[in-house]
C-alpha cells in the first residue's frame, strides 16, 4: 500500500525472488521496477498521472535516469521506497526517491528526469500545458542534488558490437513503446557476467534518447572506459539508448 505523507509518498515493499539475483541480492533493474510504479501512483493522487495526461493524448516518458547504490536488499528483506515530485528543469520535471532499510539508512538513491509527449505524433509537450498542476510549494529535499547528465560515449570512442536484440512482446509497455527497464535489462546483459556476477553497480546512468517499437533490431554496443562502462544501443547506427555503469 502506498501512503501519503506531506508531499512524499512511501511505499512498504518486501524484495521479492524474482527480482534478485544469484546471490540474493536486488537486481539493479528491480529497482527501477520499484520506481516505476510508485511513480505512477504518485502522479496520480496529484492530478497528473497516467489516466489524467491520457484524456488529453499525452503520456509521461522517461528521459534520464542516476541510480546510486549504497547498498543492496536481499530476498525478503523489508525496505521502504519514498518519492516525490521536485518541479520542473528546463524541459524535465523531475522525480526523486529514496529507498530505505528497515533501520532508515539509504539503500539506494535516486534521480529522474521526465517529459512529456504526444501519444499521437510522439513529439514533446511543453511543460506550459500542465504546469499548474506540477507547482511546488517552497525547497524540497533532494535525493541526489545534480540532474542525471546526458550520458554518451566518450569522444573519440571505439565500442565493441556485442549482438542484437530485437524488440518483442515482453518489452513493450502501457503506451506501446519498449519500457525503460528493459533497456537497462538489455545493458546488463550485455556485460561480461564475471563481472556483473561479482561486483555491484555503484552508479547508474542511462539516457533514453528516441524510442524502440515491436519489431525493430537494438544493436548493442560495450565499451570499457576509465571511468566506467558504457553500453549504448542504436537502431539503424542511430543511437537510442546509453547506459553509464560503475562498479
Amino acid at each position: 500500500m502506498i501512503t501519503r505523507e506531506g508531499y512524499r509518498f512511501r511505499e512498504d515493499i518486501c524484495i521479492p525472488c524474482y527480482g534478485t539475483d544469484a546471490s540474493f541480492q536486488m537486481k539493479p533493474a528491480a529497482f527501477m521496477d520499484f520506481a516505476q510504479e510508485i511513480a505512477y501512483w504518485a502522479a496520480s493522487a496529484l492530478g497528473f498521472g497516467y489516466d489524467q495526461l491520457h484524456v488529453h493524448h499525452t503520456a509521461w516518458v522517461l528521459s534520464r535516469m542516476h541510480i546510486h547504490f549504497e547498498g543492496y536488499p536481499k530476498w525478503r528483506d523489508n525496505v521502504k521506497l519514498t518519492t516525490w515530485h521536485k518541479g520542473l528543469d528546463g524541459l524535465y520535471f523531475l522525480r526523486d526517491f529514496f529507498m530505505d532499510d528497515a533501520k532508515g539508512r539509504h539503500l539506494v538513491t535516486c534521480t529522474t528526469s521526465w517529459v512529456i509527449i504526444d501519444e499521437a505524433t510522439r513529439r514533446l509537450v511543453r511543460p506550459e500545458t500542465i504546469e499548474h498542476l506540477l507547482r511546488v510549494d517552497g525547497p524540497m529535499e533532494s535525493a541526489i542534488e545534480e540532474p542525471c547528465p546526458k550520458t554518451v560515449l566518450p569522444r573519440g570512442a571505439e565500442p565493441q558490437s556485442v549482438g542484437e536484440h530485437a524488440v518483442s512482446y515482453s518489452d513493450i509497455d502501457i503506451i506501446g513503446h519498449t519500457n525503460n527497464v528493459r533497456y537497462v535489462v538489455w545493458a546488463m546483459d550485455a556485460l561480461p557476467y564475471e563481472l556483473t556476477s561479482t561486483k555491484r553497480v555503484k552508479d547508474l546512468y542511462i539516457s533514453f534518447i528516441k524510442e524502440t517499437t515491436p519489431g525493430q533490431k537494438v544493436e548493442l554496443y560495450r565499451l570499457a572506459a576509465e571511468d566506467g562502462w558504457f553500453i549504448e544501443g542504436r537502431v539503424e547506427g542511430k543511437a537510442v539508448f546509453c547506459v553509464k555503469f560503475v562498479f
